[in-house]
């Protein structure tokens, strides 16, 4: 899978422009059909799928946790946190990510790549049917995927964890 922005920064006489010093990058990875991405400077490592130890009484979202170098983090589900059934394929992933001075995992379907976004390139998270904005969605940028434009949906991985309910944000606050 191809991945390339829809525009591209220029330089001039080898010093990178004003545009090009704003990109940010962002991991880009695959939930069902969909593309998200994060701020890749949140993103520690990709680690391939390891079933992790399931603690009792977390819901569905929580799939329990892994010693990571000593470190417990707790392991969400992306998949069910975005109303799709739980499915472990081939190219599955946990994305670990330090956020709110904790380490995290989310699994996901699949990496596929790391892209650079200008402000220009990424446009607000449109209102939701309930007059507010998904708070967990940053905005939305715009790729060429094997040729054809496809949109990358920005989250917010700070404000995704403050989606979830009280067990989860319990399971989260409890030092490990």
């Amino acid at each position: 899978m191809e991945l390339s922005t829809s525009s591209s920064p220029s330089s001039r006489a080898g010093r990178p422009s004003e545009a090009a010093a704003q990109v940010r990058e962002y991991l880009a990875f695959q939930v069902g059909k969909e593309l998200y991405g994060v701020d890749i400077l949140r993103v520690q490592e990709i680690r391939g799928f390891e079933t992790p130890t399931r603690i009792a009484g977390a819901s569905e979202v929580v799939r329990g946790v892994l010693n990571l170098r000593g470190v417990i983090v707790p392991v969400l589900d992306l998949r069910h946190s975005m109303g799709l059934p739980a499915d472990i394929g081939v190219g599955t992933v946990t994305i670990v990510m330090n956020l709110q001075q904790r380490t995290v995992g989310f699994v996901v379907d699949g990496v596929t790549d790391v892209v650079g976004l200008a402000p220009a390139d990424i446009q607000p998270a449109p209102e939701l049917a309930d007059g507010g904005r998904g708070t967990f969605i940053q905005g939305l940028g715009e790729l060429k995927v094997d040729g054809r434009q496809q949109m990358l949906i920005l989250l917010d991985a700070d404000q995704l964890l403050g989606q979830l309910g009280d067990s989860e944000q319990a399971l989260l606050a409890v030092p490990m």
